[in-house]
This record gives C-alpha cells, structure tokens and sequence, in this order.
C-alpha cells in the first residue's frame, strides 16, 4: 500500500505563497551566484530537492526549507514566520477583555502609571 501524503492538494492561496517562497529562495540563489548543486551540496539534499523548493513543492518538508535557507545564509529567516500574528493579538485581546482586563486597568498596572494613549506606540 502506498504512502498517502495528501499533500498535494491545498488551497489556491497557500499553493501561491509557497511558488513566491520558492521563487524568493531562487532569486536569493541566483544574487549569490550559487549553482543549485552548491546549495544541494551546502544544504546536504540532492539538487532536484533544491529544485523542488525552488518551486515551492508543498511535499518539501519544512526541515529542507530551513536548509536550503542556512545554505544561503538566510536561516534567521525562518524565525519570521508567524511573528506577526494580528488574528492571534485581537483574539488574545478579546479573550483578556472578557475577564475583565480593560484597557485602563492594564495601563493602571503598567509600572505603577497611565500610559496615555498619544504615548503609545501604534
């Protein structure tokens, strides 16, 4: 029986974002004047590996990509994905003001004083 990866199918926007990461990584290959066998070579994977995410190959496991990006020299990189996480803030947010966190109480107890709201960072 053979191995179900279901991986090939995925929604039209995420099957983007992973062609524009691939395409990312090629150009960031391609600025260096690296060969994809040097990147193979760097990153320990064969060269139609390097291909496969030089395409954005959803079946590349997320281990090659942090390769593939510490070949290049972009491995910090990896570390943004996600870190801007807007959803996650606003839901946090809600959730905290459901408990009873407004917004004053919180400036309240932000070492000992008000922050005004000119004196926030937006």
């Amino acid at each position: 029986m053979g191995k179900n990866t279901f991986g090939k199918t995925m929604p039209r926007a995420l099957s983007q974002n992973l062609k524009i990461m691939g395409e990312q990584i090629m150009l960031a290959r391609k600025r260096r004047h690296l060969s994809m066998q040097d990147i193979a070579d760097r990153a320990t994977v064969t060269r139609l590996t390097v291909s496969k995410v030089e395409h954005g190959d959803p079946t590349v496991s997320m281990g090659i990509y942090a390769r593939v990006l510490f070949a290049l020299n972009l491995e910090n990189d990896i570390t943004l994905l996600a870190a801007d996480d807007a959803l996650g803030r606003q839901l946090q947010d809600a959730e905290l003001l459901r408990n009873g966190w407004s917004s004053e109480s919180h400036e309240a107890r932000f070492n000992g004083r008000v922050v005004k709201d000119e004196d926030k960072v937006k």
